[in-house]
């Protein structure tokens, strides 16, 4: 696919029409594309669980997070609500000596690693499955399409495509860094591992090694390697059910278009009903597959099913 990077909207027009999936799994459809993750697809990912060793790929929930406010996401504000203290000073009112704590968290749910859900983005006015927004996310939320439909299926077969060690410098891809499908596809060479229908896909960039080494600078919102635009066909023919990647947005930044904002989002969520994961931490779990050449494994990542959320939290654990 080539790029006209002065047309972006003749662009995600064509990709939407050529790779929507719209009425593909009826018209009550509320899973997009991790419908291709059927039983036997579980089954098979499973059975990939040969050592019993298990990685988190979710980062941290902190106040130390990368987030600064835009569009008034913030970090995780944790406060206690009963403490040791308390307990230790007989302030709680328990009977026989016992004491406890309890605290609280308030955050934007898609301040750390994430789904969005198919409610988080639109194009022009139209949600995923041929929907009008404004009938789908109302104050009262997600009336359609909330994240807690993705509490249950969203369990697999996982495939780690560490690009970052593949076509990077020492492991990392640089800031504004295209991955393209050829990129794609030379990691699965250099891998020895198959993509296909129902799997849920993992793209280390190496951006968030980065972070942590020099600062979380620009993480969030800022340049950053992803995937890009000319990916839409690659991301729709190959079936997957699920994509994450280790950077705050997915696809490349700056956008690959003179004037546009996350058109591969426009194209893949709204029209290929995609369930995209972001800010994920593939650190651990790529070194390990390195080191064993193991990059397909078990994983589940249902997010926390908040009732009508647009996005939510998860703690992805693949099992190898």
């Amino acid at each position: 696919m080539m790029l006209d990077r002065t047309d972006p909207e003749g662009a995600i027009a064509e990709a939407a029409a050529k790779y929507s999936n719209w009425g593909r799994w009826g018209d009550d459809d509320v899973l997009g594309t991790v419908n291709f993750i059927d039983e036997a697809k579980r089954r098979e990912g499973a059975a990939l669980v040969r050592r019993g060793v298990s990685f988190s790929l979710s980062q941290r929930f902190d106040m130390d997070g990368p987030q600064k406010g835009w569009r008034r996401r913030t970090n995780p504000v944790h406060t206690m609500l009963d403490t040791g203290v308390d307990a230790a000073l007989g302030n709680q009112g328990f009977p026989h000596g016992i004491g406890g704590a309890d605290d609280v968290v308030a955050m934007p749910l898609q301040c750390s690693t994430q789904w969005d859900g198919l409610g988080h983005i639109f194009d022009h006015g139209m949600a995923w499955n041929g929907r009008s927004a404004e009938k789908v996310v109302t104050s009262e939320g997600d009336l359609v399409t909330g994240i807690e439909h993705m509490a249950a299926p969203v369990a697999g077969r996982g495939v780690l495509l560490d690009v970052g060690r593949v076509a990077g410098e020492d492991g990392e891809l640089r800031d504004g860094f295209a991955i393209t499908e050829e990129h794609l596809q030379a990691a699965i060479d250099a891998h020895g591992v198959t993509v296909g229908r129902g799997d849920i896909v993992c793209v280390r960039t190496g951006q968030l090694t980065r972070a942590r080494r020099n600062g979380w600078g620009d993480y969030a919102g800022g340049p950053a390697p992803g995937l890009s635009f000319t990916t839409a066909g690659w991301l729709h023919r190959t079936e997957i059910a699920a994509i994450a990647t280790d950077t705050w947005g997915f696809e490349v930044r700056p956008n690959e278009f003179d004037d546009a904002f996350q058109p591969l989002h426009q194209v893949a969520i709204p029209n290929m009903g995609l369930l995209i994961g972001e800010l994920w931490d593939l650190d651990a779990l790529a070194v390990h597959c390195e080191a064993d050449g193991v990059h397909e494994f078990w994983l589940t990542a249902g997010p926390i099913p908040v009732t009508g959320a647009v996005g939510a939290p998860v703690n992805p654990i693949a099992v190898k």
